[in-house]
């Protein structure tokens, strides 16, 4: 009974939490003319938590709690070293639960002084199997390892209740085209994706979904392949999308297009969107827009306006020290100067280069559809 009255009182605290939270603004932004679009942006970098995995985790939590998973005083155990970690120990500090992120020993500062104001603990590892390391510690504590990687796509309800897919298409419903011809998002667990893919088919809205991968993350070769097995030894560099393995979350038969995107692509886009938005976000947003206009590039001239929406994942003040610092570029041999001048040419004059939607950076329809 004890049991039961916690988890109620849990459940009350992470709703509260929420009432007390506003809506994350849908920012229209002005393109040139010439290009006949219009570019809406989701933007969850304005959660409490600083990112979109702020809805992942509340999530997960409340997906924890009502299974029994999640009790009182047990400790929340997780593989994550980004914003999902930071996220999760917001909630985790809330529900006065330890919170342990299970991540590599070579992880920086910066990131893991995040975790750790919402009062986290960071768990340093040497080897690269997270994964494992993370039950072995839930089974050592006797927590939870709340798996982001297998949950995220069935710990939101894709049907409505708030998720990320309705809250953008209700805030389109006043636009002049309220249903856009292209979501564009990017997947770190899939879960965005999923959601976003199973709500536009539920409610039966007339909008196609394309997935933008960074550099060394499987899924868009699973995509391509089927094969679900397929891993890589590289880790993406764009942080909080991409995975060098196929994680669970990740349902292929709901997307319709996906994009590979290079990481110099990706960072060199933020730098032309600090000049738009007049603010740093994050090189994952970078990943969206790149691929919405390679998207936008490869559609058919027509007469009325083809409308986009994507989303700002998070701010790009957690970046300082490496997508927006030179060194920490020329360190990866990162030349951002000849995609600049691409995504300048686009977004500041309305002209795309010649061959810019190169057929090899494309695939549509998975196998398995």
């Amino acid at each position: 009974m004890q049991s039961n009255l916690w988890t109620q009182q849990a459940i009350q605290l992470i709703e509260a939490d929420y009432q007390r939270s506003a809506d994350t603004h849908l920012i229209k932004l002005d393109l040139p003319p010439a290009l006949n679009a219009t570019l809406y942006l989701k933007d969850e970098s304005t959660h409490p938590t600083g990112s979109l995995k702020h809805r992942l985790a509340r999530s997960l939590f409340l997906y924890g709690l009502v299974n029994g998973w999640i009790r009182q005083d047990r400790p929340v155990i997780e593989s994550s070293s980004g914003s999902t970690a930071v996220s999760e120990a917001y909630f985790a500090r809330l529900l006065g639960l330890p919170f342990y992120a299970v991540m590599p020993a070579c992880t920086s500062k910066q990131k893991i002084q995040q975790i750790e104001h919402y009062g986290g603990i960071c768990h340093l590892i040497d080897h690269s199997d997270v994964y494992q390391a993370s039950r072995d510690l839930a089974a050592k504590l006797d927590g939870h390892y709340i798996d982001q990687f297998t949950y995220a796509e069935r710990a939101t309800d894709w049907r409505g209740n708030n998720n990320v897919a309705e809250s953008m298409f209700r805030q389109l419903s006043r636009e002049p085209s309220p249903v856009p011809d292209w979501v564009i998002v990017s997947a770190g667990t899939g879960g965005t994706a999923a959601t976003i893919g199973r709500h536009i088919r539920y409610q039966q809205i007339n909008s196609r979904l394309c997935v933008a991968d960074p550099e060394n993350s499987m899924f868009f070769d699973y995509f391509i392949n089927g094969d679900d097995s397929i891993t890589t030894n590289k880790q993406p560099r764009i942080e909080g999308i991409g995975r060098p393995r196929v994680e669970p979350s990740f349902i292929p038969t709901v997307v319709d297009e996906m994009i590979r995107v290079p990481d110099a692509a990706s960072i060199a886009t933020i730098h032309v969107l600090e000049k738009l938005l007049n603010r740093k976000v994050g090189a994952s947003t970078g990943t969206n827009v790149y691929a919405t206009l390679q998207l936008l590039a490869s559609m058919p001239k027509r007469c009325e306006p083809i409308s986009m929406l994507s989303m700002i994942c998070d701010a790009g003040d957690r970046y300082l020290d490496t997508y927006y610092n030179p060194e920490w570029r020329a360190a990866q041999q990162i030349d951002i100067s000849g995609y600049q001048q691409i995504v300048e040419s686009i977004l500041l004059n309305g002209v795309f280069p010649r061959d810019f939607a190169t057929p090899k950076s494309f695939a549509s329809q998975s196998p398995q559809s």
